[in-house]
C-alpha cells in the first residue's frame, strides 16, 4: 500500500463511514416510510435515490483517508487480491478494518433511529429468508467487487464514488434482495424495525451469500484482468503519511 494514515485513524474512518452509510439507508427508509404511506414502489425509490447520492458522497469525504472500503467483504477482497503483489491491506489492517466497520454500522442504525424518535434499538421483523433472494445478494456482491476492482486495476479509480453510488442504487431495483451486498450493513440494519431493516434470523443467511458473491467477484476480477496490478487504495486512492508522520493527505480522486 502507499504512504498512509495510521491505521487508528483509518479505522475511524472505516467505523464512521459505514455509520453514516447505515444512517442514509435507515434515516432515508424511516423518512420514505413516513412522507409516502402505502406506496413500496415510491418509498423504495426514495431510499435507493438517497443511499447511492450519500455512498457517493461518503467516499468522497472519507477515501483519502481509509480507502473507503465501508464493508468487510471489499477489505477481505482487498487483502486476498494484493496477495498476488504484495499490495492491498495486510491481516492487520484487516483485522482493524472488520470490526470498526460493523460497530459503526451499529451505531449508525441506532443513529437513524434516535434521529426519527424511534427505540435506539428494535429489532426488525422483516423476515429476508428464501432462495431467490440469496441469489440476488450473490449477484449483488459479486457485481460490487468486480466494479471496484476493475476501476482501481485499469487506472479508474477516480471514477469509483460515482460508479460504486450509481451501482447500488440501480442494484436496489434489478436485484430480488435489494442489494444489501455488505455483511456490516446488513448486522447494522438488522437493529431497526423500520423500513429498510432486517430479521436478526435473516442475517446469516445474507452474510454467508454475500462471502461467496465477493468470492466469486474477486475470481472474475483475476480472470478478466490477469495482467494489471494492484488491489491497493480501495476504493478511492489515498495518499498521505505513514504512521510517524504528520501531514494530512491529499485527496487523489
Amino acid at each position: 500500500m502507499t504512504g498512509m494514515h495510521s491505521l487508528w485513524r483509518r479505522a475511524l474512518a472505516e467505523a464512521l463511514g459505514t455509520g453514516l452509510l447505515v444512517t442514509v439507508v435507515v434515516g432515508s427508509g424511516i423518512a420514505a416510510a413516513k412522507l409516502s404511506p402505502g406506496d413500496i414502489g415510491l418509498q423504495l425509490l426514495e431510499n435507493s435515490f438517497a443511499t447511492a447520492l450519500g455512498l457517493a458522497v461518503l467516499i468522497l469525504m472519507l477515501g483519502p483517508v481509509s480507502g473507503a472500503h465501508f464493508n468487510p467483504v471489499v477489505s477481505a477482497a482487498d487483502w486476498w487480491l494484493g496477495q498476488r503483489d504484495g499490495s492491498g491491506l495486510s491481516l492487520r489492517e484487516l483485522a482493524a478494518y472488520v470490526p470498526a466497520q460493523i460497530s459503526g454500522a451499529i451505531a449508525g442504525a441506532i443513529l437513524a433511529n434516535l434521529m426519527y424518535g424511534e427505540a435506539a434499538v428494535s429489532w426488525s421483523t422483516t423476515d429476508r429468508t428464501a432462495g431467490h433472494l440469496w441469489i440476488g445478494e450473490t449477484v449483488a456482491t459479486a457485481g460490487l467487487i468486480v466494479l471496484i476492482f476493475s476501476l482501481v486495476w485499469s487506472g479508474r479509480a477516480a471514477l469509483a464514488p460515482a460508479a460504486v453510488g450509481a451501482y447500488i442504487g440501480a442494484a436496489y431495483w434489478f436485484t430480488s434482495s435489494t442489494s444489501f451486498a455488505n455483511p456490516a450493513v446488513t448486522i447494522g440494519r438488522a437493529f431497526s424495525d423500520t423500513f429498510a431493516g432486517i430479521a436478526p434470523s435473516s442475517v446469516p443467511g445474507f452474510v454467508f451469500f454475500q462471502v461467496f458473491g465477493a468470492i466469486l467477484g474477486a475470481g472474475l476480477v483475476v480472470v478478466l484482468y490477469p495482467g494489471l496490478g494492484s488491489a491497493a487504495d480501495v476504493v478511492v486512492p489515498h495518499t498521505g503519511t505513514t504512521e510517524s508522520e504528520s501531514t494530512d493527505s491529499g485527496v487523489s480522486s
